[in-house]
């Protein structure tokens, strides 16, 4: 009997944490000497993954304004318009543009955040509005 949840992985693969394959493509994609097509971006991270899986997560990435694609015979290539980070600051808009309190979500946010990452915060801070102001 197969459990529908909770079994073991397919395959004997572990399965990926939210976003890993996404962080992956675009991994590849920052490392690509250009555009390319889906087929590069398995073999460069797992050539054992399913073409279709490769495909639906370019596509999801498109969707997300994070990859670029343009037709090149019956297929595409693709190019990243953003990496990792970017993504993640970009889902981070989102749902920051959800919210009726965006001061009380940052606020929140801020205070929840370790020492270490707070000083980070505050030197990105620091640094983006002396080049804002030119000083």
């Amino acid at each position: 009997m197969v459990e529908k949840h909770g079994g073991p992985p397919l395959r004997g693969r572990p399965r990926r944490g939210a976003g890993e394959l996404e962080a992956s493509v675009l991994a590849a994609l920052g490392s690509a000497p250009g555009p390319v097509t889906a087929g590069w971006v398995r073999e460069q991270i797992d050539p054992s993954l399913a073409y279709t899986t490769v495909v639906t997560t370019l596509t999801r990435l498109h969707g997300k304004q994070a990859v670029v694609r343009r037709r090149d015979g019956r297929s595409y290539v693709w190019r990243a318009v953003a990496d990792a980070a970017g993504l993640a600051a970009r889902r981070m808009h989102q749902i920051l543009d959800q919210e009726d309190d965006r001061g009380a979500v940052l606020s929140r946010f801020i205070a929840e955040l370790p020492p270490d990452e707070e000083r980070l915060l505050q030197l990105e801070l620091d640094t983006t509005t002396s080049a804002k102001t030119g000083s």
